[in-house]
């Protein structure tokens, strides 16, 4: 039955809202109850992530299905429909947010407040499944809004100052972008045969006509507002502030996946509602392709300078998301094979490296890259993790970071678009240069600190008592997420064939 299709939404939210009220002690401390707690809410929880994750994956890879769950008003229904991107999207959330759920229930000993961390941590889960299985744009900019509102606690979950702003400014920043989304809805309700996702798109020509400009502002409108969630410059600021005040794995899951929540949100709008062929050429194109490589390379550059780790990795993802918004842009198909590539590719690289930043919390104490000489000698499995995936994200052959560049700069070169068509590729290729020089030298001082460390023998021999590598349990899933970057380059035809088919579907 259709209706299935609503339990992977449902079921983690109401999981979550229940673990939210129930009686769980909010402090869980060294006590027997306490520990009997700590035990009973992981299990709960891993065991709603499981069920919740194979539900999902079971739906969107069991064929084509939709479900009207209510209607709005007349002619705008809250409708669900699974399609080739969301089976695409669902698929890596849910790897995602499972490996970084487990890893969880070690991390958040640190933290505290475990019981409302893991139950917006489950309500999450819900809202991204119910986003990518939305089937019209009224559907996915209430799940989209949802999205937002229930991260915000995972930003501010330690209560510092810091935190709280930085959840306001995530919070007003997302919010401004959806009501610029939602400004380009009301025009495209206006001018689209229908609301619901048609691949190619379905806006009228004969009702656009005349109207050309409204729409493209329109548009352009919904870019730099759905941009936002993904940190396209100018509303990027947020995503500097909000990742590294963030618990580590809560990080990984809103670099990892919910910037990618604007990266679907912009694909829906430009490949299903408006089409490909009504930006080609435009001034909303030239301008799109402007900010994403001005966005690249601005990231890439505040990262090589930024001494903070999880800083550092904050601005490595709004320099990769505009990978992503660059292929999009160049509206070809091998640019759009190359942007769902790199979505998925970055989503687990970028998970990992935010949780070896939370290993390296978790275990030393150690927040800056200075701070890292030699921890490759304690925690040798740790940094390796980190190196493979931090290879993968410059794009060294045969990782996966190499096959989804090499797509988007083939899509930039076929495509015609003047200047920008060898422009995008040489600006990829400084922004890669950059990517080692940021990545890099914490393998290099961590396995090679050099003579210029400057501890006492006892002081070193202190610190490696004190310092190993993590529980199985945050190690396992770094290194699955580690895997996957790698072998995902070494094995690219399936995605490649897949994603293949999905362009070409929708130019």
């Amino acid at each position: 039955m259709s209706s299935w299709i609503l339990l992977p939404v449902f079921l983690p939210m109401a999981a979550g809202i229940c673990l939210l009220a129930s009686s769980f002690r909010a402090h869980l401390g060294g006590s027997g109850d306490a520990t009997g707690d700590r035990s009973r809410l992981h299990s709960f929880t891993a065991a709603v992530l499981v069920i919740s994750a194979v539900l999902a994956l079971g739906a969107a890879w069991s064929g084509e299905k939709s479900v009207t769950l209510f209607y709005l008003m007349e002619n705008i229904p809250v409708y669900f429909k699974i399609d080739a991107l969301g089976r695409l999207f669902v698929t890596f959330v849910s790897i995602v947010w499972v490996a970084a759920g487990v890893y969880s229930f070690v991390y958040m000993q640190h933290e505290g407040e475990e019981k409302r961390f893991f139950g917006f941590y489950l309500v999450v889960y819900g809202v991204l499944v119910g986003l990518v299985f939305s089937g019209n744009l009224v559907t996915m900019y209430l799940f989209y809004e949802l999205m937002t509102l229930t991260s915000v606690p995972l930003v501010l979950h330690n209560g510092s100052r810091e935190s709280i702003m930085a959840a306001l400014k995530y919070l007003f920043y997302s919010m401004c972008g959806a009501y610029l989304g939602l400004f380009g809805i009301f025009f495209l309700y206006q001018y689209c045969d229908t609301i619901t996702f048609t691949a190619g798109g379905s806006l009228n020509m004969e009702l656009a006509r005349g109207n050309q400009g409204i729409l493209l502002i329109a548009v352009f409108a919904m870019l730099i507002g759905f941009g936002a969630k993904a940190g396209m410059f100018p509303l990027h600021a947020w995503l500097p502030a909000a990742h590294p005040v963030a618990p580590s794995p809560a990080s990984a899951v809103l670099s990892g996946v919910i910037v990618k929540g604007g990266v679907l949100a912009i694909v829906r709008v430009v490949y299903y509602m408006v089409g490909a062929d009504f930006l080609r050429g435009t001034w909303v194109q030239t301008v799109w392709m402007m900010l994403s490589l001005l966005t690249v390379f601005m990231g890439s550059l505040l990262a090589f300078r930024e001494p903070v780790f999880k800083k550092r990795l904050a601005y490595s993802t709004v320099s990769q998301i505009s990978y992503v918004l660059f292929g999009l842009s160049v509206l070809t198909p091998t640019g759009m094979t190359g942007a769902l590539m790199h979505t998925v590719f970055h989503s687990f690289i970028k998970s990992a490296l935010f949780l070896t930043a939370g290993i390296f919390i978790f275990e030393c104490g150690k927040t800056r890259v200075e701070e890292l000489s030699g921890i490759g000698k304690r925690m040798p499995k740790t940094l390796w993790c980190y190196t493979f995936v931090s290879l993968a994200l410059i794009g060294i052959p045969p990782t996966s970071g190499f096959v989804s560049k090499w797509y988007l700069a083939q899509g930039a070169l076929e495509s015609d678009t003047g200047v920008f068509g060898w422009l995008g590729p040489v600006v990829l290729l400084v922004s890669a240069l950059l990517t080692a020089g940021y990545l890099l030298p914490v393998t290099m001082k961590g396995f090679f600190p050099g003579s210029n460390v400057k501890v006492t023998e006892e002081k070193e021999e202190q610190d490696a008592a004190k310092v190993r590598e993590p529980a199985l349990l945050m190690l396992v899933p770094l290194a699955v997420l580690a895997a996957l970057a790698v072998l995902l380059g070494v094995f690219p035809n399936p995605l490649a064939d897949y994603l293949r088919d999905l362009a070409a579907a929708l130019m």
